[in-house]
């Protein structure tokens, strides 16, 4: 939690742009004229008439850079919003278009860096960070804070502080940039391109894909035109990656691209071998659907790099008109994807599921053909944006959006039949390959955890030995958050696809988690597996590999009853099929079902609340308990002051007042240590800086730890009090 500077009010700021078209930049005259004016009769009438007197507004111009940025940008293009003038808004004409502004320019412009936005008018309210950041920094006059917003959520991955392997992950975008830059150069000159790729094909006898027909299959000789998106398709279909490589590499060098082609080609979508055009064959295709292309790619880059409101016309348009026609279907978004992979999302069908189901989002699709139109497409990207700013979205950017879609296992497959699952195509779309980041008990420490290395390894092993293990402790001291990393940690890899989550409640049944008769669409009963079944059936199909299967809050339902036989099964000396039992209920009369020996279970156990009850001997026995204890010492502080610009003299102070009330709690006959209060509510998110650390703890205690203090003096209001006060006394 981070708390707004004192200083910064509730009331809205407005960031302004003063170009329009031909009419070009207005800052002048508005200065000089002590006005601001909407250079659209038809656009933000609404948003301009809210405006009140008395609003802070701000003339800003929006852009891009790739060089001459005073921080390392690490090759990758910037978003810079410069800040003209500053100014309060004295009267509202209430027509839609003018404002009366008592200005104060900026002379040279102030530039700030990767918080901004492209549209003409940009309301910003406080409470946000990066909202406050921008706030003080246009209207105070304070410097930005550049190397927290480098390592934000949303732009670590281009320009943060990370590891060799961070650096690398998504460093394909830029060769991708720069070929797609090159490419451009074309548009008017194809007939050179295409004289150019033809030895490529050669080289690598894909010269197939460079073949045009006539009608009923007649060949027709060689490609004599082409789309850009389908120059790029060359070395992005189903191929070896060694092929790919050498694809590259060629192209590369024909177009005098001076990014070296990536060492490997993960979590980028690709074309179906059999279809890899954009187009139609030439007695398919209308006389202008490859001119239709080259226009939408142009009007894409464009408004890649400048964002402004003529050149998302000027996109919307192209995409538009483009969207209906032959060949083009939904791998217009791959397309995209491909020229500006921070800017666009790609929409194949894995894309398509993971945004729907896993992050809920709507794919609205009223374009033609029930595809996006480019009014659909910008929603989805303005949405993601959005949302990829979040610490704890579980995607930051369209690359790794697009290498988590490959990792998703959709709700409604089944793997249980035993087939190898084959996923679905859109038009001409093959899934991208996934890159799995390496895992282990030293990125658990970086991550944030304050247990010991040794303590670590050996709660690993003993999980590794038992296959089913608890972790149990008092509220805050990381269960949950441990849990993940632990099965990260065990399979080696920091791969969702191998760790599943559940949560037990008191409504969830052996039908929820095991398999049960649930309504089918047609009003029928259907068998259907619950999570437990599904991952079990998964870890049999990779047997090289271990799944684990997390139960957050496990004694919080009826654990026997919800895992009904499955309980026995669960011991380590019976994951064999020597062992196998009998379901409750059967997909065949001789069906048993044993768990296999590469699926682990870790379940979280919050020990101090009243409400849940004992949990069962059997199940006791089933699994090995490890308590966590809140952990309030050097690995904490000098985790806290270096991830959140904590002074360590204040940390320290905020121990000893923890390390108090929790003697306290302890000592207490009707709570007890399973009552004390965990690290977890005193440890900002990594990379939250805390700009004022005393009111930040002030509000801790007001909003988290206070309430529970309440919760557990109950029945004395006065003690809760007390100890509330002794936390900040002086604070």
């Amino acid at each position: 939690m981070t708390s707004r500077p004192d200083n910064i009010t509730h009331q809205s700021y407005w960031f302004v742009g003063a170009s329009y078209g031909e009419e070009g930049d207005q800052t002048q005259r508005f200065l000089k004229e002590g006005l601001w004016e909407n250079g659209y009769r038809n656009k933000y009438l609404d948003t301009v008439t809210s405006i009140q007197p008395g609003d802070p507004i701000a003339i800003k111009s929006s852009y891009t850079r790739k060089h001459g940025l005073p921080f390392d940008n690490q090759g990758q293009t910037v978003a810079v919003m410069a800040i003209k003038a500053t100014g309060t808004v004295t009267e509202n004409l209430g027509d839609g278009r003018t404002l009366k502004v008592d200005w104060k320019p900026i002379d040279p412009p102030r530039e700030w860096y990767f918080y901004t936005n492209r549209g003409t008018i940009w309301k910003v309210e406080p409470g946000k960070w990066e909202a406050d950041a921008l706030i003080q920094f246009t209207f105070e006059g304070e410097a930005q804070d550049i190397d927290r917003f480098r390592n934000a959520a949303y732009w670590r991955d281009r320009f943060g502080d990370g590891g060799v392997e961070d650096k690398t992950r998504f460093s394909w975008t830029r060769f991708y940039e720069a070929v797609a830059d090159k490419v451009l150069t074309y548009r008017h000159r194809r007939d050179e391109l295409v004289s150019g790729i033809h030895p490529i094909g050669e080289k690598v006898d894909c010269m197939s894909i460079l073949n045009d027909q006539y009608e009923k299959g007649v060949p027709g000789g060689p490609l004599k035109d082409i789309c850009p998106f389908t120059t790029m398709g060359i070395f992005n279909r189903g191929i070896t990656d060694t092929n790919r490589n050498i694809i590259a590499n060629e192209l590369a060098a024909f177009l005098g691209v001076t990014e070296p082609v990536p060492d490997s080609f993960e979590g980028i979508p690709v074309l179906n071998n059999q279809r890899t055009w954009f187009f139609g064959y030439s007695y398919q295709r209308q006389p202008d659907d490859i001119e239709a292309l080259w226009e939408v790619f142009a009007q894409a880059i464009a408004f890649a790099d400048s964002g402004n409101a003529e050149a998302q016309t000027a996109f919307i348009d192209a995409y538009n008109n483009v969207a209906p026609r032959r060949g083009v279907g939904w791998n217009l978004t791959m397309g995209l994807f491909w020229i500006r992979p921070w800017y666009f999302p790609t929409l194949d069908s894995r894309s398509q599921r993971y945004i729907s189901e896993k992050l809920n989002i709507k794919i609205a699709t009223n374009g033609p053909k029930g595809r996006c139109s480019a009014s659909d497409y910008l929603n989805i990207l303005d949405t993601l944006e959005t949302r990829f700013q979040e610490e704890s979205y579980p995607v930051h950017s369209f690359p790794e959006l697009s290498l988590a879609a490959w990792h998703f296992k959709e709700k409604n497959t089944s793997v249980s039949s035993g087939a190898t699952y084959q996923p679905e195509t859109e038009d001409n779309a093959v899934e991208p390959r996934a890159l799995i980041k390496a895992y282990s008990v030293n990125d658990i420490v970086a991550d944030g955890c304050f247990i010991d290395r040794p303590k670590l390894e050996q709660i690993i092993k003993r999980l590794s030995h038992k296959k089913n293990l608890i972790l149990q402790g008092p509220p805050g001291t990381g269960k949950t958050w441990l849990a993940k990393r632990l099965a990260f940690a065990l399979v080696g890899q920091r791969d969702n696809s191998k760790v599943r989550a559940v949560q037990f409640h008191p409504n969830l049944s052996y039908e929820d988690f095991v398999r049960g008769w649930r309504p089918a669409d047609d009003g029928r009963l259907k068998l259907v597996d619950g999570p437990f079944i599904e991952m079990i059936e998964a870890a049999k199909q990779d047997p090289k590999a271990k799944y684990i299967l997390i139960i957050e809050e496990i004694n919080r339902g009826n654990p026997a009853q919800i895992f009904g036989e499955m309980l026995t099964l669960l011991e380590a000396d019976k994951r064999t099929s020597n062992e196998a039992l009998e379901l409750s209920y059967r997909r065949s009369d001789d069906e048993r079902l044993f768990i296999p020996k590469n699926l682990y279970v870790i379940g979280t156990m919050n020990i101090a609340d009243r409400s849940l009850a004992l949990v069962d001997l059997a199940l006791r026995r089933r699994f090995a308990f490890i308590d966590l204890e809140p952990s309030l010492g050097k690995l904490w502080r000098d985790w806290v002051q270096t991830r959140c610009g904590i002074d360590v003299d204040i940390l320290d102070e905020i121990e000893e007042r923890l390390n108090v009330l929790n003697n306290e709690i302890s000592v207490d006959t009707n709570l007890g240590p399973q009552f004390r209060v965990g690290h977890s509510y005193v440890t900002p998110a990594s990379g939250t800086r805390i700009a004022d650390a005393r009111e930040w703890f002030r509000q801790v205690v007001d909003t988290e730890i206070g309430p529970l203090l309440d919760e557990y003096w109950f029945d004395a209001l006065d003690r809760a009090q007390r100890a509330k006060e002794r936390l900040l006394n002086g604070f």
